[in-house]
C-alpha cells in the first residue's frame, strides 16, 4: 500500500512538474531597424504595437518602461518592459493561476513572452 501511495505521489509531482517551466525573461536585447537613426519613442511606439497585435495591454511605467498584461481566460502575466533607443528587456513582474514558484511558471508564459519579444523585433524592423 505505502509503494503504490508512492507511486501514485511521483506521477503526480511529474505531471505537475511537466506544466511548469524556468522563468523565461529577454534581457538587454539590441534595436535592430532598418530606421536610420530610432529613438526611445520609436521603441516605445514599436513595444506597444507588437504587444496590442498580441493581445497585451501595455501602459506607461514611468519614462522609460512599460508594463505588459496579457489577461487569458482565468489566467494572467503581467511583465515590465524597460526600454531605451538602443535596447529593450522583458522581465517578470507577476501573474496570477500560472503556478509561479519564485523560478518557475506555466510553460506556455514562456511562450506568450517568447511571441513578444518577436513581434517586437518585427515592429522595429519595419520602421
Amino acid at each position: 500500500m505505502k509503494l503504490k501511495f508512492g507511486l501514485i505521489a511521483l506521477l503526480a509531482i511529474f505531471l505537475g512538474a511537466c506544466r511548469t517551466a524556468t522563468i523565461y525573461n529577454v534581457d538587454s536585447v539590441a534595436v535592430s531597424s532598418n530606421k536610420a537613426n530610432i529613438s526611445k519613442a520609436d521603441v516605445r511606439t514599436a513595444i506597444v504595437r507588437a504587444g496590442s497585435t498580441l493581445g497585451w495591454q501595455i501602459t506607461d511605467n514611468g519614462p522609460d518602461a512599460l508594463i505588459g498584461t496579457l489577461s487569458l481566460r482565468a489566467h494572467k502575466a503581467v511583465v515590465d518592459i524597460p526600454y531605451s533607443a538602443t535596447q529593450y528587456s522583458i522581465t517578470y513582474k507577476d501573474s496570477v493561476n500560472l503556478d509561479y514558484t519564485g523560478t518557475s511558471i506555466h510553460k506556455n508564459y514562456t511562450g506568450w513572452v517568447q511571441n513578444l519579444q518577436k513581434a517586437i523585433d518585427v515592429q522595429l524592423r519595419t520602421m
